[in-house]
C-alpha cells in the first residue's frame, strides 16, 4: 500500500461501507446457503469512477481512499478480534460476512471450480445461468439513492422559489393584519405568488425527470460485453447478465466485467488497478495467490479494472454490488457535485442581479421610511410601500433562465444523439464550446483502422505489392519462415463460418494490422503447411509500451532451421516476434537472405540500408513492422509464474530478421473536411500517435493536420537561441502556420519553457508516445490555459481521453476507450463537427434569452416604480402586472429562444475562453439596458401618457409630483373615475411592453444578421416556437386585462381598441432601430457601435 494512500485512512475510516455480504455456500445453480442480499438497484454501463464525473471530491480518490481502508481492515480482521467486535457494535454482521472470510483466491481453480459447480472448459449451461441469474439479480454496480424528497423541497424553497416565498409571507401580511380593511388584491397576488411557484417546482421536477432518462436512454445506447464460455461454446455477451461461476476470456483492453479469479494466463497478463488504489503501477495477474487477503493478491481481477497487456480465462466469483467496487461503491454515493461551466456562469450573473435587486428596493424603503411617510402621508401607506418593493424584487429575478439553462441543455444533448454523438453527461455539452486544442490518435481515429499490406521486403529483395510477391512463385526457406511468422504470431483468426470463401471475403476477428496480415500470408502460404495450425504455448501481445508480441512455441521438425543451436527436449523453444523496427533493430544480430535461403550476419551496412527503406516507407504513410524469429532455452516452466518474466528479460536478443511488411491504413474520407473545419473554427488540430515519425507526418499531410510543404520544425528548431517571437517571423510573414514534429522520447527532455513554444505552434505531430506521454501534453496544454479535446479508440489512448476536458471515443473502438471518454461518436467521425456546433450553441442561446429577459423584466418594469416613488406620479405599473410580464409572458417568449438555430459565424469564431468571455458581459447589459431597455421604458411610459391625456385630460407635465394629490376630487375627478384612469394606464402599459418583447424578441434571435437575412420564415433560419410563444403572450394578455373577475380581483381594466393596435408598429420600431445597429456593425466594422456590439 502507497504511503499517500495510508495518509487517507483516518479520513475514510467514517465512511466504511456498510451492509457488506458474502457469497460463500453452495452455488450448483438451484440455491444458495448465504444471506442473500435483496437491494437491486440498477445502474448504467459506467463504473463508479464515471458516475460522478463532477465532484468536489475526486470520486476516484474516494474509491482509492475506500479500498485501501477495506484493504487494510481486512488484513487486520484476520488477527485482530477487537475490529470484529467494533463491527458487532454496529450491529452489520460484518464479522460474518466480511471480506477477510473469502477464500477465492487462496483455494485451487479445480476445487473452486467443484465449489461453484461449474466446468472449466465448457462453463456454465444457459439454464444453469438463468437461475443464478434470477437468484443473485443482474451484474449491476449499486445505483444512488434518488432522494425524491429532497428534490421536491429544493425545488420548492431553492433557487429563485427562496425569494418568492418571502413574497407570499410579504403579500400575506398586507393582506392582513397590515390592511385594514384587508386587502383582497394582497391576497390575490399571494395565491398567485404560491401558484406560480408550485407550477415552477412541478416543472422543474418533470425537467429533472426529463433529463435523467434523456441520459439513461443515452448510455443504454452504450452496452459493455464480455466474452464468455456457454454450453461449451464461446460466445458475448452483456456484461450485465454475468453470474457467479461464469467462465469469461480476458485480452488486452478488455475492462474486467466482474470479480474474477484467474485460472490461466498468458503473455505477462497484467492490470491497470488505479481506479482502486490510485497507483499508476502495473499488477501483473497471478494463477496462484500471492497475498492473504483477497483485496491485495494478484491472483484476482476486479471488476472495474483494466486488462493492459496479455489474456487469462477466469472464473466470475463477485458480481455487482457484491463485488469489490460495488461495495465500496455504497460509501461514495454521498460525493457532493461541483457546478458545471454554465452554472457557474449564471450563478455570475444572478449575484449581479441580486446586488441590484438589493440595492433599488432598499433605497425605495429608506426613502419611503425617511421622506415619504412624513411628508407625504397620504401617498403610499406600508402595505404599498411593501408590495412595490417586492414587486421589484420579483421584476428583477429572471426567473425563466434555470429552466432555459436545464432545457437547454437537454435538447442539446437530445440533438447531439440524433446526431450520433453520445454525451454521458450534460456538464460535456458545455464544455464542449470551449475546446480550442484537439489531440487526436490517428489509427482508427483519423484512418480507417483497416490495414493492408502494401510492400512486403526481405533484407536483399523487396516485392512493391503483394501481387508481385504472389507471382513471384518462389517457395524458399525464407520465404516459408515469413509466411508462418506472419501467421503464428498474430492474434486475428478467421470466422469459422467464412473459412472456405476466398481470403479477402473470409470475416476476420482481431486488430487492423494482425488482419492485414493473417489475409496476406493465408492468400499465399501453401494449404498443405504443416505449421499453419501450430498453437503457441505462450504470448505476449502487442502493447503500446514494447511496440512488440511475441509469441512461443516448443522447437519442432516445423520450427526453423537456425544454426548455432542445440534443442533440448522440454526447455526449447521457438520464439517469434514481431514490432516497430526502431524498437526490434537494435536487438538483432543476423537475417534471413531470399537469395541464397541461408541466415546471415547483420553488418552495418545491412543496419543503415534499413534504416533507409524504414524512412522511404515511412515517408509514404506505410507503417512498417520486423519480423524477427530466433530459438531459446527456458529453465523455468511455462506453468511457472516466473517463466514470463524470464521470456521477457531474455528473448529479445540476438534476433534473425526475417522480413519487413509495410501496411498502409488509408484516412478517413471526411478527416480532411474535419480538420479544415477546426481551423475554421479556431481549434489547433494535433495528432498525436504511437507511429513512426515519418508515418505520422506523411498522413498528417494527407489529411491537412500540416499544411506547409516545407519540412516542419523538429527539436532541434526549439533548442536554437532565439525567441518564439522572431522564430517563426518567415512563416508568419508568408501567412502559414508554424509546424513541428516531435516524438515520445524528445518529450522528457522539454522544460517548461519548451513547452510554452510547444504548445504555441499552430500545427503539432507527436509520434512514437506512450500513454503516458499522451497525457502529459494533455496535461501540459491544459496547464496553459488550453481546453482540450482529446480523440482516441484504443487502450492506450484512455489515460489521455480520461485526462482531457472532454474526451471523444469511436463507438468501434475498445471498451476501456468508451469508459474513458465523455462522448461517444457512433459512426462517422464528421459527427465531431456537430458536437463542436451544439456545444457552442448553448452558450449563444443562453445568452439570447438574457438578452430578452433583461429589457422588460429588470429595467423596464423597475422604472414605473421609480417614477412613483422619485417623482409622485400614479403607478404605471402595478405589481401584479410586473409579475405576469415576469413569470408568464416573458417566460413562454424566452423559451422560444432555446429553440433558435445557429448564427451563420458561430463556426468561424475563435474558441470562447471561459475564464474571459462569460455568459453576461457589459456589452450585453449595454444592448440590454441602455439600447433595448431604454426604448422599450420610453414608449412604454409614452403610451400610459397618451392614455391619461386622451382620456382623462391630464396632460404629462401634470402627472409629476402629485403624491397624495391623486385622490378625489383632484381635477374633479372621483375617486373611482382616478383609480379607473390609473388601472387602464397601468394595463395599456403592460399591453405595450408585451408587444414591445415581440420586436425584442425578433432583434435577440441574430446579432450580426438582419431579419431579411436570418427570415424566420425560411427553413434555415425558421422556428414555429416563435409565433406560438407570441400567441400564448397574447392570450395571457387579453385574459389579465379583459376577463372581469380579474379585473375586479387585480385592479385591471380593459384596454381601448387603439392602445392594442398602436403598439404594434412601436414593436417593428424596436426591431428597425436594432436593425440599423446590426447594419453599422456589419458595415463599420471599427465604429464604436461595432465595437460595444454583444
Amino acid at each position: 500500500m502507497s504511503d499517500a494512500a495510508k495518509s487517507h485512512l483516518a479520513a475514510a475510516a467514517k465512511v466504511l461501507p456498510s451492509g457488506i455480504t458474502s457469497d460463500l455456500g453452495n452455488r450448483d445453480g438451484t440455491s444458495s446457503s448465504h444471506a442473500q442480499d435483496q437491494r437491486r438497484p440498477s445502474v448504467s454501463r459506467s463504473s463508479a469512477s464515471s458516475l460522478y464525473h463532477s465532484s468536489s471530491v475526486s470520486p476516484e480518490s474516494e474509491l482509492q481512499i475506500q479500498f485501501q481502508t477495506l484493504s487494510l481492515q481486512v488484513s487486520q480482521a484476520r488477527s485482530t478480534s477487537e475490529w470484529r467486535r467494533s463491527l458487532t457494535l454496529e450491529g452489520n454482521q460484518m464479522n460474518k460476512d466480511c471480506l477477510s472470510n473469502l477464500d477465492y483466491h487462496k483455494v485451487g481453480v479445480d476445487q473452486l471450480c467443484q465449489q461453484l459447480n461449474v466446468d472449466l472448459n465448457n462453463g456454465l449451461s444457459t439454464n444453469a445461468a438463468k437461475v443464478r441469474l434470477s437468484r443473485d439479480g443482474k451484474n449491476i454496480l449499486p445505483q444512488p439513492e434518488t432522494k425524491y424528497m429532497r428534490k421536491i423541497i429544493v425545488s420548492l424553497f431553492g433557487g429563485f422559489c427562496s425569494v418568492l416565498w418571502v413574497g407570499v409571507v410579504i403579500f400575506f401580511l398586507c393582506w392582513q393584519p397590515l390592511s385594514n380593511p384587508p386587502s383582497a388584491q394582497n391576497l390575490a397576488l399571494a395565491i398567485l405568488i404560491l401558484v406560480v411557484i408550485f407550477v415552477q417546482a412541478s416543472f422543474s421536477g418533470f425537467q429533472d425527470w426529463s433529463t435523467a432518462k434523456v441520459m439513461n436512454s443515452i448510455l443504454g445506447l452504450l452496452p459493455v460485453d464480455a466474452k464468455v464460455r456457454r454450453d461449451g461454446q464461446v460466445c458475448k455477451l452483456p456484461a450485465t447478465e454475468l453470474v457467479v461461476g461464469d467462465i469469461i476470456h480476458l485480452s488486452i483492453g478488455d475492462k474486467v466485467p466482474a470479480d474474477v479469479r484467474i485460472a490461466t494466463c498468458s503473455g505477462g497478463i497484467r492490470f491497470d488497478r488505479s481506479i482502486l488504489t490510485g497507483e499508476s503501477v502495473e499488477v501483473a495477474g497471478t494463477i496462484d495467490p500471492t497475498d492473504n487477503s483477497i483485496l491485495e493478491t494478484q491472483n484476482i481481477a476486479y471488476m472495474g479494472t483494466t486488462v493492459l497487456d496479455g489474456s487469462a480465462i477466469g472464473v466470475v466469483i463477485l458480481t455487482g454490488s457484491r463485488s469489490v467496487i460495488g461495495r465500496i461503491t455504497h460509501s461514495t454515493m454521498a460525493i457532493k457535485e461541483e457546478p458545471t461551466l454554465i452554472q457557474r456562469e449564471v450563478w455570475r450573473f444572478v449575484r449581479i442581479i441580486i446586488a441590484m435587486t438589493i440595492a433599488l428596493p432598499s433605497l425605495i424603503l429608506i426613502t419611503w421610511a425617511a421622506w415619504l411617510r412624513t411628508d407625504h402621508k397620504g401617498f403610499l401607506t406600508l402595505p404599498e410601500i411593501l408590495v412595490n418593493a417586492m414587486s421589484c424584487i420579483i421584476a428583477f429575478m429572471p426567473v425563466g433562465l434555470p429552466v432555459a439553462v436545464s432545457l437547454t441543455l437537454m435538447l442539446i444533448a437530445l440533438s447531439m444523439r440524433a446526431a450520433n454523438v453520445l454525451p454521458k453527461s450534460l456538464s460535456t455539452v458545455e464544455t464542449l464550446g470551449c475546446v480550442n486544442v484537439i489531440c487526436s490518435d490517428k489509427t482508427g481515429t483519423l484512418t480507417q483502422g483497416c490495414m493492408s499490406v502494401n510492400t512486403v521486403c526481405f533484407v536483399d529483395h523487396i516485392f512493391s505489392s503483394p501481387e508481385e510477391f504472389s507471382r513471384s512463385k518462389e517457395s524458399t526457406e525464407a520465404t516459408e519462415a515469413l509466411l508462418r511468422a506472419a501467421i503464428l504470431c498474430n492474434d486475428a483468426f478467421f470466422e469459422p463460418s467464412t473459412i472456405n470463401l476466398p481470403v479477402y471475403e473470409r470475416r476476420v476477428f482481431g486488430n487492423s494490422t494482425d488482419s492485414a496480415m493473417l489475409r496476406f500470408a493465408a492468400a499465399n502460404a501453401p494449404v498443405e503447411s504443416p505449421w499453419r495450425n501450430m498453437a503457441p504455448i505462450f504470448q505476449i501481445p502487442f502493447n503500446s509500451k514494447n511496440k512488440w508480441m511475441l509469441s512461443l512455441f516448443p522447437v519442432g521438425p516445423n520450427s526453423s532451421k537456425l544454426s548455432g543451436f542445440t534443442p533440448q527436449a522440454g526447455t526449447s523453444y521457438h520464439v517469434i516476434i514481431k514490432g516497430a523496427p526502431d524498437v526490434l533493430f537494435p536487438a538483432c544480430s543476423s537475417y534471413w537472405s531470399m537469395e541464397t535461403s541461408t541466415v546471415r550476419p547483420l553488418t552495418p551496412e545491412i543496419r543503415k540500408q534499413l534504416r533507409e527503406l524504414q524512412d522511404r516507407l515511412s515517408r509514404h504513410g506505410e507503417r512498417v513492422l520486423l519480423l524477427c524469429e530466433k530459438n531459446m532455452t527456458c529453465i523455468n516452466s511455462p506453468k511457472m509464474n516466473v517463466f514470463s518474466e524470464e521470456v521477457r528479460n531474455t528473448a529479445i536478443s540476438n534476433l534473425t530478421i526475417i522480413g519487413i511488411f509495410g501496411l498502409i491504413d488509408r484516412p478517413r474520407p471526411e478527416v480532411p473536411g474535419i480538420v479544415a473545419k477546426c481551423r475554421s473554427a479556431g481549434i489547433r488540430y494535433f495528432m498525436v500517435t504511437g507511429d513512426y515519425a515519418l508515418t505520422a507526418v506523411a498522413i498528417a499531410r494527407d489529411i491537412g493536420i500540416i499544411s506547409r510543404e516545407k519540412e516542419p520544425d523538429t527539436m532541434h528548431s526549439l533548442h536554437t537561441p532565439r525567441d518564439i517571437q522572431n522564430a517563426g517571423i518567415e512563416q508568419l510573414a508568408e501567412g502559414l502556420p508554424r509546424c513541428l514534429v516531435l516524438e515520445g522520447a524528445q518529450l522528457a527532455e522539454l522544460g517548461q519553457s519548451d513547452w510554452d513554444i510547444v504548445c504555441d505552434y499552430d500545427e503539432v505531430v507527436f509520434a512514437r508516445t506512450t500513454p503516458e506521454q499522451k497525457l502529459l501534453i494533455v496535461t501540459e496544454l491544459q496547464n496553459r490555459h488550453n481546453v482540450v479535446a482529446v480523440t482516441g479508440d484504443g487502450v492506450n489512448d484512455a489515460p489521455a481521453l480520461r485526462g482531457a476536458d472532454v474526451g471523444v471515443a469511436i463507438a468501434s473502438g475498445s471498451d476501456v476507450a468508451i469508459e474513458a471518454a465523455d462522448l461517444v461518436v457512433m459512426d462517422s467521425f464528421s459527427s465531431m463537427i456537430d458536437a463542436i456546433r451544439l456545444g457552442r450553441l448553448v452558450f449563444q442561446n443562453l445568452q439570447k434569452v438574457i438578452a430578452y429577459l433583461l429589457p422588460a423584466g429588470s429595467w423596464s418594469e423597475i422604472w414605473p416604480v421609480i417614477l412613483n416613488v422619485f417623482f409622485g406620479t400614479p403607478l404605471p405599473l402595478s405589481a401584479f402586472l410586473m409579475i405576469i410580464i415576469c413569470v408568464f409572458t416573458d417566460l413562454f417568449l424566452s423559451m422560444s429562444l432555446i429553440k433558435e438555430k445557429e448564427e451563420y459565424d458561430l463556426m468561424l469564431e475563435k474558441p470562447r475562453d471561459h475564464r474571459k468571455q462569460h455568459l453576461v458581459t457589459w456589452k450585453l447589459y449595454s444592448q440590454a439596458y441602455l439600447f433595448t431597455g431604454t426604448m422599450e421604458t420610453v414608449t412604454a411610459h409614452a403610451m400610459t401618457f397618451l392614455y391619461m391625456w386622451r382620456y382623462a385630460k391630464i396632460p404629462v407635465f401634470e402627472l409629476f409630483f402629485l403624491y397624495e394629490e391623486w385622490t378625489d376630487g383632484y381635477r374633479g375627478y372621483t375617486e373611482d373615475q382616478l383609480t379607473h384612469f390609473r388601472n387602464t394606464g397601468q394595463c395599456v402599459h403592460f399591453v405595450t411592453i408585451m408587444f414591445l418583447q415581440w420586436g425584442n424578441l425578433l432583434a435577440v434571435r441574430n446579432r450580426r444578421l438582419s431579419i431579411v437575412q436570418a427570415n424566420p420564415f425560411t427553413k434555415k433560419h425558421r422556428n414555429p416556437w416563435l409565433a406560438l410563444s407570441m400567441l400564448t403572450s397574447l392570450c395571457i394578455a387579453v385574459f389579465v386585462t379583459e376577463v372581469p373577475g380579474i379585473q375586479s380581483l387585480f385592479d385591471t381594466a380593459s384596454v381601448p381598441i387603439e392602445f392594442w393596435l398602436i403598439p404594434i408598429p412601436l414593436a417593428f420600431g424596436v426591431l428597425f432601430m436594432d436593425e440599423m445597429r446590426k447594419f453599422i456593425v456589419r458595415t463599420w466594422p471599427k465604429s464604436f457601435v461595432a465595437r460595444a456590439a454583444w
